[in-house]
């Protein structure tokens, strides 16, 4: 698809995410679609852009005058939404995470090449300007070899947030790693590489009777590279998100990204070196009554517009999405649950 001048978009689920890419595909393209199974949502959604609606995913994909399908259903729907609208003849830009299982990521991957179309998963968080940064000292090799790592997610999420909706299920939510901290995930595999071996202990600690899994976890884990590091993670912030963050020791420096949302600069000490003049990053999601990552949709849609008109690569591929999923099925897998 060279040389195209305005990019149609159609958006499957119009939760709160939707609003989101509706308000970047409105910057870089056109609206022309959007689906949801709650008529009011895709009414409310569809309003605002003068796109038509269409009651469920089906119906869109046999009717949608659209290039690309921006998949925002529920995590367990991805991949069938996904590979319905790859077979239809769309392009796909898929919500993380890409899947529940990295069986469907395959299928995914699969299908996008059998039917020639791009398949983009929204990892925006690789955008925050001091991820961004670190990630260069890493390529670069400023710090030298990676020692250790550790990861930390503090984040509140109460019964509120669970309360009359897919998340909290295990089919459609899948897990806090899945929802919460994929993003956190993917940076650890970008930055240091592939994780080979995991010990760790999971529990509900705090939401019995309200989510189908873990709201806490403790975590050993082994890179390909021979680093070691911990992941820390919780929803169990009291009231508020406290904070994300990534530390890498290495060689020749340390660094520790932090903020609530990975968004800041927190801490470097690197041999002949230093980070300077990062730019401002975009505020995080707000969802009302409470926040999520940094919002850097602007970033994705730009990308999936140039690489579309023939411009640039995709910034975030599926084998990206398969390795988030791969690494927390290992982390599930063998994490001991209490």
């Amino acid at each position: 698809m060279s040389q195209v001048s305005k990019i149609k978009f159609a958006i499957a689920g119009c939760g709160r995410i939707a609003q989101r890419h509706a308000e970047h595909i409105a910057r870089v393209g056109e609206l022309t679609a959007v689906c949801d199974i709650v008529k009011s949502k895709a009414d409310a959604l569809a309003s605002l852009y003068k796109a038509e609606t269409f009651p469920d995913v089906e119906d869109m994909l046999r009717s949608a005058d659209a290039d690309v399908v921006a998949v925002c259903t529920p995590n367990g729907l991805h991949a069938m939404h996904s590979i319905r609208a790859l077979e239809k003849g769309f392009h796909v830009l898929c919500e993380k995470p890409m899947a529940l299982t990295s069986e469907d990521c395959r299928r995914m991957i699969n299908t996008a090449s059998d039917t020639g179309k791009q398949l983009f998963i929204v990892k925006q968080n690789r955008f925050n300007p001091p991820v961004a940064a670190v990630k260069k000292v890493v390529d670069e090799e400023r710090l030298g070899k990676i020692l250790s790592v550790q990861l930390n997610c503090f984040w509140n999420r109460d019964t509120e947030y669970y309360r009359n909706s897919w998340k909290g299920t295990r089919d459609l939510d899948g897990g806090t790693l899945f929802t919460q901290f994929s993003h956190f995930i993917d940076l650890l595999y970008w930055m240091v590489g592939d994780i080979v071996e995991v010990k760790g202990y999971s529990g509900n600690l705090d939401h019995p009777g309200v989510i189908e899994f873990e709201d806490t976890g403790v975590l050993a884990i082994r890179f390909a590279g021979g680093a070691i590091g911990t992941i820390n993670y919780t929803v169990n912030s009291f009231q508020k998100n406290m904070e994300g963050s990534i530390t890498l020791f290495g060689e020749r420096g340390t660094v520790k990204i932090g903020g609530q949302y990975l968004n800041e600069l927190e801490y470097q000490n690197i041999e002949n070196y230093k980070i300077t003049d990062l730019p401002p990053g975009n505020p995080a999601n707000n969802y009302g009554q409470y926040q999520g990552s940094m919002s850097n949709h602007d970033k994705v849609y730009k990308n999936v517009i140039d690489v579309l008109n023939g411009h640039d690569v995709i910034a975030t591929s599926g084998y990206d999405g398969l390795k988030t999923v791969e690494i927390i099925e290992k982390i599930y897998s063998n994490s001991t649950r209490i």
